[in-house]
């Protein structure tokens, strides 16, 4: 079974690969020229070069593949113009799904989403087909990203969409803020640190993106995410247990959290560096986030296994080995 995967060089996309190359697959991994590949050294894969914001070369990268995950994008960050996370999220999967139904024996494709596409859920976990509700560039453009895979769907193609939610785990560079924060005393809660999300360990994401792949309806929407929702607090106090440091003490109400988060930006751009925190992460850690996986259990067996307890301590023991902490 050959599986093409774009984005290989990213956490999911990684993790993705050295999952399939372990399971036996021929894996044929995708990357940008130039791109950092040592996080796959140890992996039995075969690279291939191409850029999937230009169709040039996409049909040939992935000739012979069975299978298509596409993993490539752009994570939110502050700063980013919109049309950069259009480019990649949305005419990059057009160009790779394009590609994908012109081969001569159209693979199956597992597209990679997110579960920030249906936005600020409330306190009650909300199902797939719940309305698109974005806040930002980035969710704006996985959205749009989405619409384009369900309508390569509707002309033929067998696509899944997968949608995580908030990953991490050992391989993990996006989330490292939060843990280097804690260790360091200088995260706060925005308010009392009482709203909810769902932390996905990357052994738990994977597992159920590889169900999708394998068993997904085509044209099906499948939430992979934690096997249950936390407080911000619930997991500051863990973190910090991981790491053996004080627990988050910290509030500012969310006004003025806003009113940091905006300074931060403004010097970042002013000095060209990646602000600590954004206006974004402040709606992150002041809003309820919770998404329902039940479809991807009834359907596929998904079960997530990891809780904070048993996937914090992997995720700390992965950055110190590196020094990153």
């Amino acid at each position: 079974m050959r599986v093409a995967i774009t984005g290989a060089t990213g956490f999911l996309g990684g993790a993705l690969a050295h999952a399939l190359a372990r399971r036996g697959a021929d894996v044929v991994a995708l990357s940008r020229p130039g791109s950092d590949r040592s996080g796959l050294r140890h992996a039995h894969l075969t690279w291939r070069e191409c850029d999937v914001t230009s169709p040039r070369g996409l049909e040939h990268a992935l000739e012979g593949a069975d299978l298509v995950v596409h993993a490539a994008g752009r994570l939110g960050e502050a700063g980013v113009p919109e049309e950069a996370y259009r480019r990649l999220n949305v005419e990059g999967t057009r160009n790779v799904l394009a590609a994908a139904l012109g081969s001569p024996a159209p693979p199956r494709v597992l597209h990679l989403s997110s579960a920030g596409v249906l936005g600020v859920t409330g306190r009650t976990a909300a199902p797939e087909e719940a309305p698109y509700a974005p806040r930002n560039p980035y969710e704006r453009s996985k959205a749009e990203s989405e619409r384009v895979a369900l309508e390569f769907a509707r002309r033929g193609l067998q696509v899944v969409v997968a949608r995580p939610g908030f990953v991490y785990g050992p391989g993990d560079r996006h989330v490292l803020g939060l843990f280097r924060a804690i260790q360091r005393g200088r995260f706060f809660y925005v308010g009392a640190g009482e709203h909810l999300c769902q932390p996905t360990f990357i052994d738990d994401a994977v597992d159920g993106i590889l169900l999708c792949l394998r068993a997904g309806a085509a044209g099906g929407i499948y939430h992979v995410t934690g096997p249950r929702a936390v407080t911000f607090r619930e997991l500051g106090d863990a973190v910090a247990a991981a790491l053996g440091v004080r627990p988050p003490w910290l509030r500012l109400p969310r006004w003025a959290a806003t009113l940091v988060a905006a300074g931060l930006e403004a010097a970042g751009a002013a000095t060209r560096r990646k602000p600590p925190l954004s206006r974004a992460g402040v709606d992150f850690f002041g809003q309820d986030r919770l998404f329902s996986w039940r479809r991807a259990h009834d359907e596929l067996g998904y079960t997530p296994r990891h809780d904070l307890g048993s996937g914090l301590p992997l995720a700390v023991a992965w950055y110190r080995e590196r020094r990153l902490l």
